[in-house]
């Protein structure tokens, strides 16, 4: 810094510590006397001996009382133990060497590394763009998974919610989205899963060559609420920085509902009433403030996949109703296909892109709903065919959805290891549709 610009700086500066002490603290919170401080901002509160130190969050007030909610756990925090203010909210360090690492929602790598000194400060909270400077969505984004690709067409910038119950596959698609997708970088989330599955999550499904272009933002199922949901701001923060240096990301979030779920808990323990299913009514605050983000800006855009767990399959749930109309399309994986051995479990009769019919081509657009209506048919009439109550000839549009069921399911199914352009997708999708014997 420019020894002129430093002059500017210095009558900026506030030079003052403020400090508080620990007065309560009631399961979840912690009530202090001072610092002054405001939402949002980051405190630091020791140990007696000052050895340690617990990084809190400003959540409210309450009779002249600041009240503080940990990002870890509570050990050695007694009555009068001071509390200092950071005077900021949660930043984090964004920048390329981040590439390949795994870090927690704090931003610190899990192996333990330091980061370079390079990596600029970001905010992990920030407004969405304004809805009139964000360009259209024009450009189609190559996913590599046929059935996505072909009858769910994705464009640079939208964002698609993945719905299925537990055990289905969501996290094997999010690693066949990101080893085969065209997208200059992965930032992915793994927010409120178990320890066990991040590991395995890295090492199987995303392997290494989905790593060498990904940042994982992994905030496990043990770790306080508020943990959990910085995850989710974490990386949809970094997705932003990559965005405004122009590149075209991919934010894969798994999983939305167990955001919800944390901020529910913070929500009861703040004293909110619960309401839709026990859901208080900050949840429906906080996911258009969070899913609003993603999207495209005048320097690049962030694809985003959110995967949203959805409680006894049941895809009216109130998370999984309030995310699906946010939204610009739905994946909704289906338990039936998947124990029939179809996968991905991909039900397409019942998913949606909604930009889909603006981004692709005439021909492209018009085979899917060529498919659609076959597989429709074929499904309308199984019961019939299984039992052999339908006789050949009765109806054209069933004899040819019979003949082309089977084509149909092994377009829709894929291997894990297996990658399909989007050219060739297309150039099979149109075959398929055009298929008369």
């Amino acid at each position: 810094m420019k020894a002129r610009e430093l002059k500017s700086v210095i009558p900026t500066l506030d030079s003052f510590k403020r400090y508080g002490r620990v007065k309560k603290v009631i399961g979840l919170m912690i009530e202090s006397q001072g610092p002054e401080s405001s939402i949002g901002d980051i405190c630091l509160i020791y140990s007696k001996d000052g050895k340690r130190n617990i990084m809190a969050e400003v959540t409210g007030f309450k009779d002249e009382m600041i009240v503080l909610m940990p990002y870890t756990n509570l050990n050695e925090i007694s009555p009068g133990s001071l509390v200092e203010t950071l005077g900021h909210p949660l930043q984090v360090k964004a920048g390329p060497a981040l590439i390949g690492k795994i870090i927690d929602p704090l931003g610190e790598p899990f192996d333990q590394s330091v980061l370079p000194r390079t990596l600029s400060l970001i905010e992990t909270e920030a407004e969405p763009p304004n809805p009139l400077t964000r360009p259209p969505i024009q450009e189609k984004l190559e996913v590599g998974v046929r059935a996505i690709d072909g009858m769910l067409t994705v464009g640079k910038g939208q964002r698609v919610g993945i719905f299925a119950g537990s055990g289905v596959g969501k996290s094997t698609l999010l690693g066949m989205i990101a080893k085969n997708t065209n997208a200059d970088l992965n930032v992915i989330a793994l927010i409120g899963e178990r320890g066990r599955e991040v590991r395995e999550f890295i090492e199987r499904d995303l392997g290494a060559e989905g790593m060498q272009k990904s940042i994982v933002v992994a905030a496990t199922s043990d770790q306080p609420a508020l943990m959990r949901i910085k995850g989710a701001f974490t990386a949809t923060a970094i997705a932003e920085y990559f965005r405004d240096k122009g590149l075209n990301v991919m934010l894969m979030m798994d999983s939305v509902t167990r955001v919800a779920m944390a901020q529910r808990e913070i929500g009861l323990a703040v004293g909110e009433p619960p309401a839709t299913k026990g859901y208080t009514p900050s949840v429906f605050a906080i996911m258009p403030k969070l899913l609003e983000r993603t999207g495209t800006n005048k320097n690049g855009t962030i694809t985003a996949f959110y995967t949203v767990l959805v409680d006894g399959d049941d895809m009216n749930e109130p998370i999984a109703d309030a995310v699906r109309g946010i939204l610009d399309g739905h994946i909704v994986l289906d338990r039936e296909l998947a124990n029939k051995g179809q996968f991905p479990a991909i039900n397409v009769l019942k998913s949606v892109s909604r930009l889909m019919p603006h981004i692709v081509s005439e021909n492209h657009y018009s085979a899917a709903v060529v498919i659609r209506d076959l597989l429709n048919t074929y499904l309308n009439s199984e019961d019939l065919i299984n039992i052999g109550a339908y006789k050949k000839g009765s109806s054209v549009e069933i004899d040819r959805a019979i003949q082309n069921y089977q084509p149909i399911l092994s377009f829709l199914k894929q291997r894990t290891d297996e990658k399909s352009s989007l050219e060739k997708t297309v150039h099979e999708l149109i075959q398929l549709a055009e298929r008369k014997d």
